[in-house]
């Protein structure tokens, strides 16, 4: 299986098909091993039955002559009647030749004998090495194999009279037959064992791989905005649950950076925060002690335009005690927002309520959906949608017409809002600023809005981004979860 194709397959797939691969390997291993002792056995069993009986017909042979030294040339005289009895008790033909190789005597008439003379070869080896000679063949008048064998005949002095030489007529059929028989057995217990492997191999895949999918979708589905990272919950003491462990380290250690990263982020905002509406409260400071001051040096009761010196002097007070109550305002608006009151209601219609308020504007709004149902705060939505309004107003120049669209779609589980103008657009350098607190490219405010605008959509799990080209306006894009 080439590499490329074998990667396409599932790992469920792989780890069943490992399993019943490894199996049939095994089995076929184990039943050619099992054929190849058998068949040895046999020839070993073979082997061991022709020399049983050529130690029994040599005993017999030795015996016959015992009790008398005697010659080649004596050999017929003296096994003549004997041979037939031993052939008859040893079932097994028997052949005796001189030591020239020539036929003396037999079990049979001289006439059924068909090999009247040794072998030369056969012959040499006998006798020069006095050791056993078998030559094996194959029958064809018995249909048998056959293993003829040459053995040195000797008298009671130990001296060499002839060779004695008997066929040993073995068939394998009965072997092969108990081999069949085996092999019948092993295949039907292999068989067993592979329906039992393919049934625990499958059993085990799935439920390797349904714990690997379960954990692979609880990790795809966190992120980094998620305020709880829940850890995964396995209880097996295996490789998967060193492997859950280690996930769930990580998920803890991840959780504490996230909250001292965010610690960190909110001192650093309130500390600019701090620094921002520290500056905003003194500038209308300065102005009013200079005003007063102005006031009291020039002071004269008996002037004729004191009163209207007074007027003045109040009005610039008042405004300059104005500009610091926005100020507090505004910094009291970022800092707590009210109490979320979740509701489920039409969100088409609650936007296009909103928008009333802006009645003398061009703004048009389209939904993909006619009843797009929500479930979040009216006054969470209410600020959103008015400030990014208040901002696209803003954003157009003083001679062109603000035309803004927005467009409401509901996209699977999530709800996104488009907020769209036709104004000068963001610079792609503040793109990534434009959120912070206290950043504003506007020549008046604290730059709180959008800050606050990110907050409370953030607070709902989703997240706003802008996209903008300079000369042709802005988009803000705010997607929100929706779960009804």
């Amino acid at each position: 299986m080439p590499t490329s194709n074998y990667k396409r397959y599932s790992l469920r797939t792989r780890v069943f098909s490992g399993f019943i691969i490894i199996c049939v390997l095994s089995m076929a291993s184990a039943a050619y091993i099992s054929y190849l002792l058998l068949k040895r056995n046999a020839e070993e069993q073979s082997r061991t039955d022709m020399q049983n009986r050529t130690n029994q017909l040599m005993a017999a042979l030795d015996y016959a002559v015992s009790l008398e030294p005697i010659s080649t040339e004596q050999i017929p005289e003296v096994l003549g009647s004997k041979i037939l009895e031993i052939s008859d008790i040893t079932k097994q033909d028997i052949i005796i030749y001189d030591l020239n190789g020539q036929y003396l005597l037999s079990n049979r008439q001289r006439s059924q004998v068909s090999q009247k003379e040794m072998p030369e070869s056969v012959l040499h080896e006998v006798i020069t090495y006095n050791r056993r000679v078998d030559v094996k063949e194959y029958d064809q008048a018995v249909g048998s194999n056959k293993t003829s064998s040459y053995i040195t005949f000797q008298n009671n002095a130990m001296e060499p009279i002839g060779v004695v030489y008997f066929p040993y007529y073995h068939s394998d059929s009965a072997h092969v037959e108990l081999l069949n028989k085996y092999m019948k057995l092993i295949a039907l217990v292999n068989i067993g064992i592979i329906a039992l492997s393919i049934l625990l191999s499958w059993f085990i895949s799935k439920n390797l791989t349904k714990a690997i999918s379960n954990f692979s979708d609880i990790i795809t589905r966190i992120t980094l905005f998620d305020k709880d990272m829940a850890p995964i919950k396995y209880y097996q003491n295996d490789e998967l649950g060193a492997l859950v462990k280690a996930y769930n380290k990580m998920i803890l250690q991840i959780q504490d950076h996230k909250d001292r990263l965010a610690f960190s982020e909110k001192e650093k905002a309130w500390r600019e925060m701090a620094k921002q509406v520290a500056h905003e409260v003194k500038n209308p400071l300065t102005p009013m002690k200079l005003t007063i001051q102005n006031f009291a040096r020039r002071f004269d009761p008996d002037a004729p335009d004191i009163r209207e010196r007074l007027r003045e002097m109040t009005d610039s007070v008042v405004h300059q005690i104005d500009l610091v109550a926005t100020v507090a305002t505004a910094f009291s608006q970022f800092a707590q927002l009210p109490e979320k009151q979740n509701e489920t209601f039409n969100l088409n219609k609650e936007i296009e309520s909103i928008l009333r308020i802006f009645n003398n504007d061009r703004i048009f709004v389209h939904a993909n959906k006619e009843d797009i149902m929500v479930n979040m705060d009216r006054i969470y939505l209410n600020r959103i949608l008015t400030n990014l309004i208040t901002n696209a107003k803003q954003a157009v120049e003083d001679h062109k017409q603000p035309i803004i669209n927005v467009d409401v779609e509901q996209i699977n589980k999530r709800v996104v809002i488009f907020v769209e103008d036709n104004g000068v657009g963001i610079p792609e350098h503040m793109q990534e600023r434009i959120f912070e607190p206290s950043f504003t490219s506007k020549s008046s405010g604290m730059g709180l809005g959008l800050t606050m605008v990110r907050k409370m959509v953030e607070d709902y799990g989703g997240e706003i981004t802008v996209k903008s080209e300079v000369g042709k306006g802005a988009k803000f894009i705010i997607s929100l979860p929706n779960n009804l």
